[in-house]
């Protein structure tokens, strides 16, 4: 049975080697974290920084951690707050637009097996479909864009996304609403 990140935190508290415990919660959550910085900042490098750096900064802080909190949330805050302390000392701050591509589906052999590629004008239909919603994206704010990259991709509670950007709960959910409305006006 798969030990809750509850259960591996305690582990790595308490545990002489509760290294390896906290090493699980790592690859558990580093793919999403990952993903996560690389939306705000939209570098490869920099987000592997972040990324490494907000494990650190977690492993260092672990044993104040609240357990009545969700992990992963106060995981992202950390994340969120590394990549913003980590933008302003590079002078600019440059949120990414949830356009740029990146390597995050692992290889999946069995769907290679079969041929899926789409017909010359399904693909003419979906390019034209992506770059609408990339142009459309891009009308957001980058705190719009934000709310809904961790609403949609991350499957984040408007409580938790509240916790992680800092914001009321009411303040969240009404920017989702809001953007979403604009989005749809838009296309």
């Amino acid at each position: 049975m798969e030990k809750t990140d509850l259960q591996l935190i305690e582990e790595s508290i308490y545990l002489t080697q509760g290294r390896a415990s906290f090493n699980v919660l790592v690859e558990r959550h580093a793919k999403s974290v990952y993903f996560f910085i690389f939306r705000l900042v939209g570098n490869k490098d920099d987000s592997e920084d972040i990324t490494q750096e907000t494990f650190i900064k977690a492993w260092q802080k672990l044993s104040k951690f609240d357990t009545d909190l969700n992990f992963k949330t106060w995981l992202f805050s950390i994340a969120r707050n590394t990549a913003i302390d980590k933008l302003r000392k590079k002078k600019s701050i440059n949120f990414s637009s949830l356009d740029t591509e990146s390597d995050e589906e692992n290889f999946d052999f069995e769907a290679s097996l079969v041929d899926k590629e789409p017909l010359p004008d399904e693909v003419f239909l979906q390019k034209e479909s992506e770059e609408n919603l990339k142009k459309a994206l891009a009308q957001l704010s980058d705190n719009q864009r934000l709310i809904i990259h961790l609403h949609i991709s991350e499957d984040l509670t408007f409580e938790e996304i509240a916790e992680i950007i800092d914001r009321p709960m009411n303040t969240v959910k009404s920017q989702y609403g809001r953007s979403l409305k604009k989005l749809r006006g838009i296309l």
